[in-house]
Formats: C-alpha cells, structure tokens, sequence
C-alpha cells in the first residue's frame, strides 16, 4: 500500500466514506445523503484519506457556532453566515492506516479556519479520542443542559471539545 495522502473529497466517493463510517462508527449510523451534504456545503473541508486505490479514512468539516453541534443523520440545510468555529464533525481512519495521519487532516483544517477568518475549530470526542484531541490541543468545554442533551446522542462520554487557534 503507498503511503496515505489526504485529498478533497468527491461525491465519487461517498460509497467509500459511507463503508467507512460503517465500519467505525457501527452506533453513530448517518445515510448517505447526510455526508453528501457536507461535502457540497463546504468542500474544503470535506477530505479522504488515499493510499493506492483505495480510500482508507476521510474527515469531514464545516463552519458552525460554538456550542452547538449538528444532531447525527440530520441535514444542515445551509451553513450560518455567522459561524466562529470550524466544526470537525467526523474523522474516521480504518485501523490499518492509522498513525500520524489524523494530524495532517488537523493542519488542513487549521489552515482553512484561518483563510475564512475563523477563530476556532469544534468538535464532539467520541470512543475515548479524548486524549488523541487533546494532543492536537483541543480542551473539554463546560456544557450547559441542552448541549450535554444533544452529546447523550453521540454515545456515553462523548465530550465537546474546542479548539483556540488564535492561542497557537
């Protein structure tokens, strides 16, 4: 297998991504047409992981608000004009691609907050990432009432988590 590259996503490649997903996120189902949305909102960043002829993982991001996450399987209709973070909404690598590569996909992502002049960057923690976030220097965030409501949905000890980028 070459080495992983990230690259943008196309819709050519949501039966891939739709796979992966699957298989990572066995309890945390989004169709098909969900994902799609994401990539035609923000293409920038919405990215797969290449290696050869395959796609082995892929990342998917948006602008958004701060404390506030998207509800898994819905659509987002459009993106808010206002948005001050750049939500990670998923980043998903098959077991035998991993290591280094989520970090390469967090410095793409960076660079996109910055050239839309956004100060931050999101994202909901799931199945023990939290240490792996923490190393890209996402903190927990305190959540109020409707916000630890909506994580419940993402599985038990889901955390939200931001990231500074104005602090780095």
């Amino acid at each position: 297998m070459s080495k992983p590259h990230w690259r943008p996503a196309r819709a050519s490649d949501l039966a891939a991504i739709s796979a992966i997903a699957g298989r990572i996120h066995p309890d945390l189902f989004e169709r098909t047409e969900v994902l799609a949305e994401k990539i035609r909102l923000c293409p920038g960043g919405c990215r797969v992981l290449a290696a050869a002829d395959a796609i082995v993982g892929y990342g998917l991001a948006h602008p958004w608000k701060q404390h506030r996450i998207p509800p898994l399987d819905g659509f987002l209709g459009s993106l808010p004009d206002d948005a001050d973070c750049l939500y990670v909404h998923d980043v998903a690598v098959l077991p035998d691609a991993r290591g280094g590569v989520a970090r390469a996909y967090v410095a793409t992502i960076e660079q996109l907050a910055r050239a839309s002049r956004i100060a931050a960057l999101a994202l909901v923690s799931v199945y023990g990432t939290l240490p792996l976030w923490q190393r890209f220097g996402f903190r927990p965030v305190t959540t109020d009432a409707e916000l630890r409501a909506k994580l419940a949905s993402y599985g038990e000890g889901a955390t939200y988590m931001l990231r500074d980028l104005a602090a780095t």
